[in-house]
């Protein structure tokens, strides 16, 4: 019974900091975050000579956040190792990304020019807490079970994340569809962190910490940590003596900083490259969760069956699939008038057009001196914008026509050959589109070069455009059931592999020197989700979010190849040994 609820306990803590994956990295923040980016800086803003968009700066932020903790993760893991602290570590380091998570509820109301900026820091810091606070949560794997019991109670934890993450993400769903105001999504980012925090507890209530032989003295920071990198030197000098289990983290490093770049990158790709709406997205992440816990499931009979490493491997081939299937996604060629960005209709008794802007268009970029700030205020005549003087001492000139309930307010105005003719000549570098319906210019559309459904730019832009004119085009699939295909087979194998691979490596690990492991397994991860980011970043300066994904899939079939090389048996053998020789020095 103390078992079971131990195992009840550890899993509660995947059930409570999920929600701040899903609802705020996955699900919500990446459209907040590229509304906030938008309202300050128009689609890219110069950061070091380079143009940076909303999604290479979000995956920066992401990358930021782990820095830190891939420093410190490997010391302070031989620390907790040596004193009874992991759970105090654990509980520490919650409240710093709790809190944080809150925190970036007060991001709209702190000005549009630091709205964005005070966004980015909080979701850096809550990243730290997760990221830390995953290494003394891993770390505590090895001492639930012993390893015939690893893959179920990993991939049980994972199960639980997923639901408890899922069921929360139901509620904020609900609030986005049906309530109005300002208010709504700051409240899904406060909720989450308390829901993050409120759970914890049972973790740190139900869970205890792992005993020690022969506890370490406390010693002063300069001291320990002095201790600590020295004998982090000496592990990695006794490299060999645990070969099996560096080659494993060097393939975990590849592949599963491509299966969490993705998961980290897939809401803001969906929304900056395809142009998916937030609700599609929460929509297409909501499906995630519920597949994705039964899948965990499923993976762990999976494991019994061939073993840990084959289904690993198998999650993995199956990765590459879904990351390549991902590069043909685009959304469909606009086609009826509603569609399009600004839509121009005929008004026979009043003889002008009645301009209207679609609903849940982006809006315009916040800066006056910004390329579509000026546009907006060259053609402000025959566009469906406001002046908005509240918005304006912050920054803004102009802003699409909006009701307070976000419904489009249309305007009348006077077109002839010329504006259109001089509108459409400024289409080239806009991301909108315009179509005419009626009157004299019936039928005229105008689509900006960076609008979603514009391809053909891009190094691998013939991908999308083949899939589309092949298959989503005849088939009418819109980019919203293109990309919830990909969540289908994403949730499938998401928590499988990220389960199995974490129980490959509980397994391999010596428990008495589990911390400090982990913590070299946090380092090798959080190095990882450093790099991917990084990499799809530039990338994306580079070339474009496509050529970022792609390069993406490469490190998954890296670790793939390199898991081959893995000997399970093996690396369980010597965790053995060294148990049994750290627990007879103990003694002596």
């Amino acid at each position: 019974m103390a078992e079971d609820q131990r195992v009840r306990g550890y899993c509660a803590y995947d059930w409570g900091k999920s929600a701040f994956e899903t609802s705020v990295t996955t699900a919500v923040f990446p459209a907040w975050f590229a509304y906030l980016f938008a309202e300050a800086n128009g689609i890219s803003t110069k950061i070091l000579g380079s143009e940076w968009t909303a999604d290479a700066m979000f995956s920066a932020a992401v990358m930021v956040g782990a820095l830190l903790v891939a420093i410190c993760a490997p010391s302070l893991g031989v620390i907790a190792d040596r004193r009874m602290i992991k759970i105090w570590w654990l509980r520490t380091l919650t409240w710093v990304g709790s809190i944080s998570c809150i925190l970036l509820a007060l991001s709209p109301y702190l000005g549009v020019s630091i709205g964005w900026i005070w966004a980015t820091i909080m979701f850096m810091i809550a990243n730290v807490g997760l990221n830390g606070a995953g290494v003394f949560y891993n770390a505590l794997l090895p001492h639930m079970g012993d390893e015939s019991e690893m893959d179920a109670i990993s991939n049980k934890a994972f199960a639980a994340g997923y639901l408890g993450g899922g069921l929360l993400l139901v509620v904020h769903l609900v609030m986005v569809l049906n309530l109005e105001g300002s208010w709504v999504i700051p409240f899904v980012m406060a909720s989450s962190g308390l829901w993050w925090l409120g759970f914890a507890q049972m973790t740190f209530r139900m869970v205890p910490e792992p005993h020690i032989e022969d506890e370490m003295e406390p010693m002063g920071l300069i001291a320990s940590t002095k201790m600590a990198l020295g004998e982090v030197i000496s592990t990695l000098k006794d490299i060999k003596s645990f070969k099996t289990l560096f080659i494993y983290m060097l393939a975990y490093f590849c592949f599963i900083d491509g299966i969490n770049s993705v998961t980290a990158l897939a809401g803001v790709f969906g929304i900056v490259v395809l142009g998916l709406t937030t609700t599609g997205l929460i929509l297409t992440i909501l499906i995630i969760q519920f597949v994705a816990a039964p899948a965990a499931i499923g993976f762990t009979k999976l494991a019994d069956k061939w073993g840990t490493k084959k289904a690993l491997q198998f999650s993995l081939v199956c990765w590459c699939v879904v990351i390549i299937g991902a590069l043909s996604f685009a959304p469909l060629e606009l086609e009826k008038h509603e569609e399009y960005d600004i839509q121009y209709s005929w008004d026979a008794d009043g003889e002008t057009y009645v301009v209207e802007a679609r609903e849940g268009v982006n809006n315009i970029a916040a800066l006056p001196d910004d390329d579509e700030q000026k546009w907006a205020l060259e053609y402000e005549e025959i566009l469906p914008v406001q002046q908005n003087e509240d918005v304006k001492r912050q920054g803004y000139a102009v802003e699409w026509a909006f009701d307070d309930n976000g419904a489009p307010i249309p305007v009348n105005v006077i077109l002839s050959e010329s504006t259109i003719a001089n509108l459409s000549a400024s289409m080239d570098e806009s991301r909108f589109s315009y179509s005419i319906i009626g009157g004299e210019f019936d039928g005229g559309v105008g689509l900006g070069e960076n609008h979603p459904t514009s391809l053909g730019d891009g190094v691998l832009d013939f991908i999308p455009e083949t899939a589309r004119s092949l298959v989503w085009a005849p088939l009418g699939i819109s980019v919203f059931f293109q990309f919830l295909l990909l969540g289908v087979f994403a949730g499938a194998l998401l928590g499988g592999s990220q389960g199995l691979a974490r129980s490959m490596f509980g397994q391999m690990v010596p428990e008495t020197r589990s911390a400090e492991f982990f913590g070299f397994f946090g380092f090798f991860g959080k190095v990882a989700a450093l790099l991917g980011p990084l990499i799809y970043a530039v990338m994306t300066v580079m070339f474009d979010s496509r050529v970022g994904i792609f390069a993406i899939s490469l490190l998954i079939v890296a670790g793939a190849i390199i898991l081959r090389r893995v000997d399970v048996e093996d690396g369980i053998e010597v965790a053995k040994a060294e148990d049994e020789r750290n627990r007879l020095s103990a003694a002596e």
